[in-house]
């Protein structure tokens, strides 16, 4: 039998529902409610009763029921005035999920009837004490993240993923199962992948401006619960927790992290009109930000609005700032995750400092201190998308230390040099070697620049070489959404076509814009599928096509086995390499090492680069010189040919016993080198429109045979680093 007990005074265990052998304890920020409404009910949502807590203090509502047992499920109602004009949000018959919620019984699915007219049928449930959140094993499995130096992200989507994936099993395609079933963990490894990011797994619901159009929110970006994993990714929602820790724990025993992108910048309940869920009903003042009026105060009638969704999350206030911090923690240290990448990330940075400073992003925020501060935050692998849409939103380079941010300048500025525009060597050249004109020598790691040039929100790669302009009418909005800005090329036809020529100049383009981003300085991002060669058909704003415009499809061609391999040999080059994965230049005191390295940049003469050279419009090749200062340590070249013609280089000098080894080639379909390599005794040439490294071995290191393999050359020399050889 259920029971309210009377307590006196709160338990410190933190807000949300804690379970107890005898009961629950439930404690609710809502500081201007007249009280707070538990309702409980079983998993299949028959009612077993409602408790009116009738206690608060400093805010918190709270109170013990007895009688309360682990998978019991419940929502919340909270009474009060409604007034939105003062942002206060109660009314009586409105249930509302937990922000503290931690499993939901069903997802969310939107309706306008259910919404308004079936609203406790409406609302998931959360569940109390879940399946897994006390007893999982986790059998020992350390996490995986160390070091920024060794992180490769594959940027994926859960049910994209696998949705058509064969391999799978039928009921686990689209799941947190599927996705580590052995056939995707194999091809991660093969990959070289490090690093799984996943795309918001946090419960989240379609706009219903979306929902009355017949579409959905496929990508999740638009969060109401931080800490409940979507159950829509579970084969058994009720056990959503068990599937999701068993994804990660095997993620991290087949040597893979696994981190979160993660959405607190706005929540689903939209503006003022939007529907109410969570926050806006228990504290709606608190939880989002407003314009000020005339006098100063708040005006509640007017959503700050930076992120482009309707509301922006109040991190400026203390028990926003505690629920994020909470929800980092609790997937630190509950569910294993190894870091996050944060969307909009300078929305959560956004104060306000007296009359001078208004809602604007403050890089010594508090969000920033509890991060640096907590054990947890502190060691975790921390990305930032470095802008927002609102008021001095773009705010690339200024994050703290230990932030790594995704970097669209490279982005950028490698997509237009591939696609051809001159005279933008000097910014190729930035790009290679970290950004340092964004993030400092001697103040930021050279691992603070996440490289990319294709990300979820834009053109996929094969899109990115098959379209000058987006395509986006199936999101049924005029083709207005998405990006205009996509410095892109069709190579001659817009869209799919079996052009000999264009689909040539396609897969070359393919490869040096995928071999610039995994040899450049800094932590290289992949989007998932590109391996794939995926389409969107010239959709660069999919977010909305939850259907296999984004599932990953598997049955691929020779071709693009090719470019898969092409991938798979640039990655184990770039982790058999400490200088490729983070150079210590000598000039850069943010590193003390034992050792540290130069970098050269010549012309194909072998000349070095003079101040006009970096712009000069008639220049289109470099070749960088790049190794340990020490002459028995690594040594490589990377050349460069974007002219129209091949170009035979003049190399470094080397020692006797040493040559330059030709490694990869990206005129060649799987990158292995074979018209120019060193059996050819053509090394040094490189190809038009495209790029070549080699690597300084010693005529011991490898016999260069007809049968020799680059991935046994590439493994002996992984090997030698192993055992302390590389710097002899």
């Amino acid at each position: 039998m259920l029971e309210l007990v009377v307590e006196d005074r709160p338990r410190n265990v933190g807000l949300g529902a804690v379970l107890f052998p005898d009961g629950c304890f439930f404690s609710v920020w809502a500081p201007n409610a007249s009280d707070l409404v538990v309702h409980l009910y079983t998993k299949n949502e028959i009612k077993l009763g409602s408790f009116a807590l009738g206690r608060k203090k400093g805010g918190i509502w709270f109170g013990f029921i007895k009688g309360v047992r682990a998978g019991d499920c419940y929502a919340l109602e909270a009474l009060g005035e409604y007034d939105p004009s003062r942002g206060l949000y109660f009314k009586a018959g409105h249930f509302l999920v937990d922000p503290y919620a931690k499993a939901l019984n069903k997802p969310f699915i939107y309706n306008d009837d259910t919404y308004n007219q079936a609203n406790e049928a409406f609302i998931p449930k959360a569940i109390i004490g879940p399946e897994g959140s006390e007893d999982f094993n986790w059998e020992g499995v350390p996490k995986v993240f160390r070091d920024r130096a060794d992180v490769i992200i594959y940027e994926a989507h859960v049910r994209g993923m696998t949705r058509l994936k064969e391999e799978v099993p039928p009921e686990q395609r689209g799941t947190y199962l599927g996705l580590c079933h052995p056939s995707v963990i194999a091809h991660l490894k093969h990959l070289g992948i490090t690093t799984l990011q996943l795309m918001p797994i946090a419960a989240s619901m379609s706009e219903p401006f979306l929902v009355r159009k017949g579409l959905s929110n496929y990508w999740g970006y638009n969060p109401v619960c931080f800490m409940a994993p979507n159950p829509a990714y579970a084969v058994e929602p009720d056990k959503v927790l068990v599937e999701f820790k068993t994804m990660v724990k095997t993620m991290h025993q087949n040597g893979i992290a696994v981190i979160l992108d993660v959405v607190y910048n706005h929540t689903a309940e939209g503006d003022g009109e939007g529907p109410i869920l969570s926050y806006r009903g228990l504290d709606a003042r608190s939880y989002y930000a407003y314009e000020r009026g005339g006098d100063g105060k708040p005006d509640y009638t007017r959503n700050i609005n930076v992120t482009g969704c309707g509301n922006s999350f109040n991190a400026d206030h203390i028990v926003s700032t505690r629920l994020i911090m909470d929800s980092l923690k609790y997937w630190l240290g509950e569910m294993k995750v190894d870091g996050f990448r944060f969307d909009l990330a300078t929305t959560i940075c956004r104060e306000s400092h007296g009359s001078n400073q208004y809602y604007q992003f403050d890089p010594n925020s508090g969000f920033f201190k509890a991060c640096f501060a907590n054990e947890l935050t502190g060691q975790a692998l921390m990305v930032a998308e470095p802008w927002d849409p609102g008021f001095n939103g773009y705010q690339l380079g200024r994050f703290p230390r230990g932030w790594s941010e995704q970097n669209d300048k490279f982005r950028d500025d490698i997509r237009r040099f591939w696609r051809g525009e001159r005279g933008r060597l000097g910014s190729l050249a930035t790009r290679l070697l970290g950004s340092r004109d964004v993030f400092l020598k001697g103040e930021r790691s050279i691992n603070a620049s996440i490289n990319y040039v294709t990300y979820h929100d834009g053109f996929t790669l094969e899109d990115l070489v098959s379209y000058n302009g987006k395509h986006n009418d199936l999101n049924l909005d005029h083709n207005n959404d998405g990006t205009t800005e996509n410095f892109s090329t069709n190579c001659g036809f817009e869209g799919q076509t079996r052009d000999p020529e264009v689909v040539k100049k396609r897969w070359q383009l393919k490869r040096n814009l995928i071999a610039t981003t995994l040899i450049a300085q800094g932590i290289p991002h992949l989007l998932g599928g590109d391996e794939l060669s995926r389409t969107q058909l010239g959709n660069n704003n999919s977010y909305c096509q939850d259907n296999d415009l984004n599932y990953y499809h598997w049955n691929i061609s020779k071709e693009q086995r090719y470019f898969l391999e092409f991938i798979v040999n640039i990655n184990k080059l770039v982790r058999s390499s400490r200088v490729l994965r983070e150079i210590n230049l000598f000039d850069d005191y943010f590193y003390k090492f034992e050792d540290d390295y130069i970098a050269k940049w010549r012309k194909s003469d072998g000349t070095l680069f003079s101040d006009s050279d970096w712009n000069n419009p008639n220049i289109n090749h470099l070749c960088l010189y790049i190794g340990d200062r020490n002459f028995r340590g690594e040594r490589w070249v990377v050349m460069i040919n974007n002219e129209d013609h091949d170009l035979m280089f003049r190399m470094p000098s080397i020692f006797h016993s040493r040559y330059w080894h030709a490694l990869i080639d990206s005129s060649e379909a799987d990158g292995i080198p074979r018209r120019y390599s060193n059996d050819a005794g053509l090394e040094s040439l490189c190809a038009a429109h495209s790029m070549k490294i080699l690597r300084m071995d010693t005529f011991a290191d490898a016999e260069l045979t007809n049968n020799t393999s680059l991935t046994n050359m590439i493994d002996s020399h992984m090997v030698s680093r192993m055992q302390g050889n590389t710097h002899r």
